[in-house]
């Protein structure tokens, strides 16, 4: 049997394997990037180099706002992935690929050419993120509500976007998902903006940023509580976090100047949250944390700019509240709990309390500490009493969706199931889509 390569091709991050195995052989960053100090161009795992120094680097994505826009840029990529990190020969291979929800048939046609005429893989089966991540955790739980009722809410956060998707038998239904047009790339550019106007500009540190966000933030259980605390001056502030910058001699990478400051508040969240959800907060309140921080830095603290660091306070709570709230910044958008209420309404009645209480969640921004808990806190107040409410954060929900495609590809009616590189070039690519039915 030929090997099948599993790749879910996110926007921010890509998974790539081979079938029938547990983890990926890479997970590597879908982007090309430049560091300043050279010519040319790190694609994927070279940019992870302990080495490679990536600051101000400028950097180039396949993706942007969720859907494919370069597919050379993505041949590249794949083309750097198949040779030299999973040494296959994409002839002698066939193609598991997840593409986003909703994508259009020109970049589907992109896809299909690049897979067939680039790359000659034998075969293709397209399929999205939720029904793999349904597959994968009714797998995991032969015995459990997603494997008896071939039913769940796949909630996806992406790197563009968060998708709330019902889940029956393996499809997902496209008339009842939701999307929430937010996900890992406009909280870390609101982590640029926010550090940037208080602290130093790094709005050209894509790179960086992100490893900052997913160091120190985590998701507030209670709002105007840690609003008051991050007001506090000096060590009554628990929530104070001082991060070094590279300086390109020493170390080329970011780090955290004491590694168990960011754990100082979290003897917090030992107490039950006393937060109401749906609680208004007003923007003064915000604005006045932000002046309290400039005058604490009049005061006798200000930053040192030849210091190469900074500080972060309530940023390290408002930037994933933007998942939570963002009508609170000014977007005219539901947040997550409304966002997952309206894709269960959507659906039959019937499936209404199984999916309730088969809420699982996937993608690099549920990774946020007490994400799962707050939005449990949100979406409980909308959820009829007489349902159970129960949600579920994969074991690694960066992985969730590779395993699940993994999973597929070993199954014996794979093959079947898949398009071949024969029937392309007979029927087109328009035709052979509908095979694979979303």
């Amino acid at each position: 049997m030929s090997n099948v390569v599993v790749l879910d091709n996110g926007a921010g991050v890509i998974k790539a394997g081979i079938g029938g195995e547990r983890d990926p052989t890479a997970i590597v960053p879908n982007s090309m990037g430049r560091p300043l100090s050279s010519k040319k161009w790190l694609m994927a795992d070279q940019l992870l180099s302990p080495d490679v120094d990536l600051t101000s680097a400028t950097a180039r994505r396949p993706f942007d706002r969720g859907y494919l826009i370069n597919p050379d840029l993505q041949s590249s990529i794949w083309s750097h992935i198949f040779s030299n990190l999973l040494k296959i020969t994409p002839s002698h291979s066939s193609l598991l690929l997840t593409e986003p929800l909703f994508n259009i048939p020109s970049i589907q046609r992109s896809i299909d050419e690049i897979v067939f005429e680039d790359f000659n893989f034998k075969a293709l089966y397209v399929s999205d993120s939720p029904s793999l991540v349904h597959l994968y955790e009714a797998s995991r739980r032969p015995y459990g509500l997603v494997s008896k009722a071939q039913c769940s809410l796949v909630v996806d956060c992406g790197f563009s976007f968060t998708h709330a998707s019902p889940v029956v038998q393996n499809f997902t239904l496209n008339y009842a998902v939701k999307r929430l047009d937010l996900g890992g790339k406009a909280l870390s550019n609101y982590l640029k903006e926010l550090v940037s106007y208080r602290s130093v500009n790094l709005m050209d540190e894509s790179f960086l940023m992100d490893h900052v966000k997913e160091e120190l933030c985590f998701v507030s259980l209670d709002l105007p509580r840690d609003l008051r605390i991050a007001r506090k001056p000096g060590k009554d502030n628990l929530f104070r976090c001082t991060y070094v910058l590279p300086d390109g001699i020493t170390h080329t990478k970011g780090f955290l100047k004491d590694p168990e400051e960011p754990k100082r508040y979290l003897p917090l969240y030992d107490e039950a949250p006393q937060q109401v959800a749906g609680e208004q907060i007003d923007m003064d309140q915000l604005e006045n944390t932000d002046n309290s921080e400039d005058r604490n830095r009049n005061n006798g603290s200000k930053i040192d700019l030849t210091k190469n660091e900074f500080g972060l306070t309530n940023e390290r709570f408002l930037v994933p509240e933007m998942m939570f709230r963002p009508a609170d910044l000014g977007l005219n958008q539901a947040g997550l709990a409304e966002c997952i209420h309206r894709a269960i309404s959507s659906c039959h009645s019937h499936l209404h309390p199984v999916l309730y209480e088969s809420i699982i969640l996937t993608g690099g921004s549920t990774l946020f500490p007490h994400f799962a808990k707050r939005l449990e806190m949100d979406l409980r107040p909308l959820v009829p009493d007489k349902y159970c409410l129960k949600i579920t954060t994969q074991e690694d929900p960066i992985l969730g969706v590779w395993r699940g495609g993994s999973l597929l590809a070993s199954s014996p009616d794979f093959d079947a199931m898949c398009i071949t590189k024969a029937e392309y070039e007979e029927l087109g690519s328009a035709r052979c889509r509908k095979r694979f039915f979303h």
